[in-house]
Parts: structure tokens; sequence; C-alpha cells
């Protein structure tokens, strides 16, 4: 099997690790083949008679059944835990379950235990450990023939160290074994070379008690004043409307070379999914399929989506990290969830080669203070480069540039994210009485798009 440049080094870079230390950590830009890599890894050291099985963890089914593809077909033979197979892939959930006969087989066997994206597992000791890192340090740290940590985001959003990780002592920073970088992988021609769109408007309106107004000139100086949340933003039906024509027309566009593209919308509950699946279909006459965790079949519905050629999937925390749809080349980010490594992670889902004759991927997000700042981030690791530029448009809605939107309350839309807002009543005034808790939001102006047409992160 033809390995990419990347993939033949950090192989060789494990073996050669595994002779003095039984943990390898590999730190890969999102679509860069983690996955094979680690397959071909295992093959190497099954035909050499260093490991009798392979036992590999992930953060979900999707991905875990994507894995046990990947490693039947490279290993050519059953990975599905049955007798005769060798190995199976897990859950980081079912990996809870497990019993203590199952992890003896640590002890009777030699086992690669490989762990995808494992920044979800956090602690180095029983005082900071979570519910995923325990077993690793409980079962498999000091037991394990060897482990492969695999990540294409190598931080968490709190403070607790990954597990097996090392840290430097001088910045704290992580250390690698082998590190493939997002400049690399689009170097190769491995990965795609991604568009951020910040969407930003001019003029935007809020009004409370009819004659209280506040005006501002960007979503960020909206932000930043605590006048309302980002979730209630991405609720907005007139914001909502813009940028999902932006990225409706741009995939228009890519489909006329590319007609299997694909765009993913990254809602931030299930209600909220619901409704812009409804102003997809029914506003914008689009081919548009929901999947969430509630859905019993959701595993289904993304394997059918990733055949077909069906326009849009809107996802809550289905499509994320690890989940290969190959042909997703735009995609909206209005989740609630404004972390980097969620920024970093979504964006991954559209930056696989496809060996297409359009291979543009195009991210649309709202011009929120730390999703801003992200993407300035990833664009400041370009140095000499005048890669940014704003564009002007008109609102949506040429026939109805001023539309009225109720901002929603904080327990309107909390079906599946607890999370808490602040309604822009209590932001403006938490003393007044439940007759003055409504409040409107009108976005007037002119919306602005900041484009910020390639980066060269390290990750």
């Amino acid at each position: 099997m033809k390995l990419r440049k990347w993939q033949s080094e950090c192989v060789i870079s494990a073996i050669e690790k595994y002779k003095k230390n039984r943990h390898f950590l590999c730190l890969a830009t999102p679509a860069a083949g983690k996955t094979l890599m680690a397959a071909v890894l295992a093959k190497e050291l099954k035909g050499v008679g260093l490991i009798d099985f392979v036992i590999c963890f992930s953060p979900s089914l999707t991905v875990a059944n994507s894995i046990e593809a990947t490693f039947s077909k490279v290993l050519n033979a059953r990975f599905d835990g049955v007798i005769g197979a060798l190995g199976k892939s897990y859950t980081y959930q079912s990996m809870l379950h497990l019993n203590e006969e199952f992890w003896d087989i640590l002890a009777s066997h030699k086992v690669l235990v490989i762990f995808d994206e494992i920044h979800h597992c956090a602690g180095d000791s029983e005082d900071n450990v979570n519910a995923w890192g325990e077993p690793i340090l409980s079962y498999i740290k000091n037991k394990a023939t060897y482990t492969l940590e695999l990540s294409g985001t190598p931080w968490r959003s709190d403070t607790l160290p990954i597990t097996l990780s090392e840290y430097s002592d001088l910045n704290g920073k992580i250390k690698c074994d082998y590190v493939y970088g997002l400049s690399q992988a689009i170097n190769d021609k491995v990965c795609r070379s991604p568009n951020i769109v910040l969407i930003d408007n001019e003029n935007i309106v809020i009004t409370k008690k009819e004659t209280d107004t506040q005006t501002f000139t960007s979503f960020i100086e909206l932000f930043n004043k605590n006048i309302i949340s980002y979730s209630e933003l991405v609720q907005n039906k007139t914001a909502l409307k813009y940028i999902l024509r932006r990225a409706i027309n741009k995939l228009q566009t890519i489909r006329l070379l590319n007609g299997n593209a694909g765009g993913l919308i990254v809602a931030s509950s299930v209600t909220h999914a619901n409704d812009i699946h409804q102003l997809m279909t029914l506003y914008f006459n689009q081919d548009a399929v929901v999947v969430t965790h509630k859905q019993p079949n959701a595993t289904h519905i993304i394997n059918n989506f990733r055949q077909s050629q069906q326009a849009w999937i809107i996802s809550v925390g289905m499509i994320s990290e690890g989940t290969d749809i190959p042909r997703l080349q735009v995609c909206c980010h209005l989740s609630r969830v404004k972390t980097e490594l969620y920024f970093r992670q979504i964006l991954g889902r559209i930056l696989r080669i496809t060996q297409t004759s359009n291979e543009q991927a195009w991210l649309y997000t709202f011009s929120e203070p730390s999703l801003s700042e992200f993407a300035h981030r990833l664009d400041q690791e370009v140095p000499d480069q005048n890669i940014l530029k704003n564009e002007h448009f008109s609102s949506i809605d040429s026939n109805n540039t001023k539309i009225r939107s109720h901002v929603l309350n904080n327990n309107e839309h909390e079906d599946d994210i607890k999370k808490t807002t602040i309604s822009i009543s209590d932001a403006v005034d938490k003393s007044s009485n439940t007759n003055d808790k409504i409040a409107y939001i009108d976005i007037i102006g002119n919306f602005r798009q900041q484009v910020i047409n390639t980066f060269n992160s390290p990750f």
C-alpha cells in the first residue's frame, strides 16, 4: 500500500521509538490520513511479531466504525472483536463499561492500543483524571505493549494535561514524537487551503421598552458590551438568512465543477437544527438533511449522506472530529461552542482532498470576538502575505432589509445544550420586571464579509 511521505516517516519513527519507549504521540492536521497511518503501523508491528492484537478507542461510534473498516482492509483480517479477529474498535464511552476480564488481555498478550483524538482523555494522576483518562492510567499506561496517541488539535479547553502526554518544562507545550502540520499538508496537496469568512454588520439596533435603543456598528462591539449572547445571534432569522445564502451560493458555484461537493451546517441545538432545516428547504429550496444524537439511525444518516450527492447536512454534535466525509467543502459554524479546539475541528471537516477539479474549502461564521481571534491567529501564522480583504454586501432581503426578530429567552432552545444564555433584557437591566423581559434586535445595515483566504497553521 502506497503511503504519503509523512505517513511513511511517522511509521518508521514510531517503530524506532518503540525500541525504548512504549508510548508514541502523533500530531497531524485533520484530514491528513492518521487512521491509515495507524493501520499500516499496526500491520508492520504484527508482521514482525511485536504485537498479537490491536485495540482502538475513539470519540464517537461513527469514527469507531470508520476505524474498523480501515483496519480490517489494511490488516486483511476481521477487526470486530470476535474469535479470529486481530482487534476491535471501541468508543471512549464504551471503555467505561469494559470489565476486568477484558483488560486481562494486556497482561496475557502483546497489544497495541490506539487512541484517536487523545485530547478527550485528561489527567496524569488520580487527582486530575477525567472519566476517559482514568481507565488509561489504571489499565493501559503500564500494561499495554505499545500505545499510539493521535490528535489533530493537541490541546484542551481546560487546563488539564492530556493523558499519556509529556509537556515541556520551559513553556508547557506538549511534546510530540511526530508532527505534520496544515502548512505541510497544503504544500503536499494532502489538504485543501481553506478560506474563512467572518460575517459582520454595520448597523445593529437593540430596542427595549420602545424608546430605549442602542446602536452598534459591529457584532464584536455588540458582544463586548454583553448586550446579547452569541447563541441569540445564531438564532436570529435575519442573520441566519444572510449567512446561509452566502454559503449556499458558494456551494452552488463549487458544484458547477464538482457536482458531488457537499455542505455542513453545525447547529447549536436540535431545535436550532430543525429551524435551519426549515429555512434551507422551504425558504431556500435546498436539499438538506438533519442528523442529531436524538436519532437512533444517526450513523445510517451520515453514511447515506457520505455516499450520496445531497447538498447539505445539518448536524448537532454528530459531524466533528474524525468524521470522514471528504466531499464536504463548505461549512457554516453556527454552534454555541466557541473554543479554539472546536473551531479547528470543525474546519477540519472541509479540508480533505478528493482529487476533483475544484478543491476549494470555505467556512462561514459570525464575527464574534473569540471566533474572530481564532481565525486571525491562523492568519497571522502566514508572514509577509496580504491575505485579508473586506467585501461589502447589501442586506439579504432587498425588499425587506429591516426584519424584526424576537430575541429568545433563556430556556427556549435548551433541549440538549446545557449552557446558560442571557436574554437581552437581562443584560440591559437586571432589575426590570417580568413585563420588561422582551427586547428586539434589528439588523438593518449592510452585512460585511472579511475573508481570510489562506493560512499556514502548524495544526
